[in-house]
């Protein structure tokens, strides 16, 4: 699970961080704040391990009295997480066994992926790394914890994730950015961050001065799946972000954007902030996620009414992760899930329950997980 510790704060304290602070963790307190009624949904207090947590900028961007507003749901908890499904598994990716070194994992030739944090400022249900050993795989303060990315040279590309990386504060984060940046061979470091989404008070122009102090060139990739997330505050998160290239990736999630006119909303409210459709991603077989998991005939069907509809650098890539596979493999026939336990690495759900969309002020209708 992700582990999150409290933060004292006094009054000089940077507000992401006081927001940080904030965050609710109590599911009577979520339900109160968004004025649905405990009834209303099978909530389940205990989080099935993973505790709740959401932090204020992000619950007030949910409809207010709608037990299935897109929001919502990516982070309430709730009794389905508690049922066994065949084919889920707590380490669907088999990332246990891609460790290269404290802290650092390599799925992909060239890339190697950093666990620069093991905290989250939200805990998203259906999370891929909801079970991940975050104190087994901590990267070690020291020089040698990136002595794997050190030592090979076909490793062009690092990747932050988590946990969140923008967790760091602005010193910690560019003390390992120099680090990183020290490795010769290292031409690109790729940041993937929800923190844009559920505190967009976290980029502020000291965080993008850390960012461009680097040789390296950097990539952003944020993690928006609804348009509901993208607000004024978040636009103008990620327009402050111009120096850098900016992607995004979303997952298909039922009953969260597993609706056509969601899709391709989100992908113009993306363009309109400076953003990228990247990927979107079919769920990963998570043990306690299975009722997010979206057929892959109505995947597809999706992904044509995007193509449809948007022109193609607006239309993201339908990809799955096939632990072990040399890289993400794109989704052009209906995925089954395989009962059992993930398979070792070779050689070596439907319409959606909660309707309309708001707009935002401002955000108008025109205009990581790692590779």
């Amino acid at each position: 699970m992700i582990p999150a510790k409290s933060l004292r704060t006094n009054a000089k304290t940077e507000r992401w961080r006081r927001e940080l602070a904030r965050a609710v963790s109590d599911l009577d307190e979520l339900l109160n704040l968004v004025g649905v009624a405990r009834e209303a949904v099978d909530a389940l207090p205990s989080g099935a391990g993973f505790p709740l947590r959401v932090p204020r900028p992000y619950i007030a961007r949910m409809r207010r009295g709608d037990p299935d507003d897109p929001l919502l749901r990516q982070v309430l908890p709730i009794g389905a997480e508690t049922e066994t499904t065949p084919g889920y598994h707590a380490d669907p990716l088999r990332e246990a066994a891609s460790v290269s070194g404290t802290g650092v994992l390599q799925k992909y030739r060239g890339r190697a992926l950093i666990i620069a944090a093991g905290a989250c400022p939200v805990n998203c249900r259906y999370c891929f790394r909801r079970h991940f050993p975050y104190a087994e795989h901590r990267l070690a303060p020291d020089v040698p914890s990136l002595e794997a990315v050190r030592r090979d040279p076909s490793i062009t590309e690092v990747i932050l994730s988590g946990g969140e990386p923008l967790m760091l504060t602005d010193a910690h984060l560019g003390r390992l950015l120099d680090r990183v940046a020290a490795i010769d061979h290292v031409r690109r470091i790729r940041i993937h961050s929800r923190m844009p989404v559920v505190i967009p008070q976290r980029v502020t122009p000291r965080l993008v001065d850390v960012l461009t102090g680097i040789r390296p060139q950097v990539v952003i990739v944020t993690h928006f799946n609804h348009p509901n997330e993208i607000d004024d505050d978040c636009a103008r998160a990620m327009q402050a972000m111009e120096p850098f290239t900016r992607l995004n990736q979303s997952v298909l999630l039922r009953g969260v954007n597993d609706d056509g006119e969601a899709l391709v909303e989100l992908s113009e409210r993306l363009f309109a902030a400076g953003v990228l459709p990247y990927y979107l991603h079919m769920p990963d077989a998570v043990a306690g996620t299975a009722h997010f998991d979206v057929p892959g005939e109505r995947a597809l069907a999706l992904h044509r009414r995007l193509a449809e509809r948007l022109p193609g650098y607006l239309v993201p890539r339908l990809v799955r992760e096939v632990p072990g596979a040399p890289a993400k493999e794109l989704v052009v026939n209906a995925p089954s899930r395989r009962a059992g336990p993930p398979p070792p690495p070779p050689g070596g759900r439907g319409a959606p329950l909660g309707g309309g969309l708001t707009t935002p002020p401002g955000v108008g209708g025109r205009g990581g997980r790692a590779v």
